[in-house]
């Protein structure tokens, strides 16, 4: 089963992401913002990053962008799950290499079936 690495730094949205894609399969690696995420990502190799935009130490375009800086993740899915919806933010994160951008509250089903498209 695809490895994601599920990065929010509100505990309950990483309990319930975690829940979601554990329940269809997936295995899962959580991080509490974008630092701990970029020390998980070079330490093992995930098929998919969710993480969320807002978080401290790093949020979620800047961890794209250095995700998207190494070889190793040029090609992996990155989803950014957030509550921010406008279009500037998300010219931002398309910018920076993300696959898509979905906004909280999240839709278990239409989660899932993102993810089925994007993990090769």
């Amino acid at each position: 089963m695809p490895l994601i690495l599920a990065v929010d730094d509100s505990a309950s949205m990483r309990q319930m992401v975690s829940f979601t894609l554990k329940s269809a399969g997936y295995q899962v690696v959580e991080a509490v913002d974008g630092a701990d995420a970029w020390e998980k990502a070079g330490r093992q190799s995930f098929d998919l990053v969710l993480t969320d935009q807002n978080m401290p130490r790093m949020d979620g375009i800047a961890l794209t962008r250095k995700l998207r800086e190494t070889s190793q993740y040029q090609a992996t899915p990155i989803l950014i799950l957030t509550t921010e919806s406008g279009e500037d933010m998300k010219k931002a994160g398309r910018e920076a290499g993300a696959t898509g951008w979905l906004v909280k509250p999240f839709d278990a089903i239409k989660l899932l079936e993102v993810l089925r498209m994007v993990i090769r």
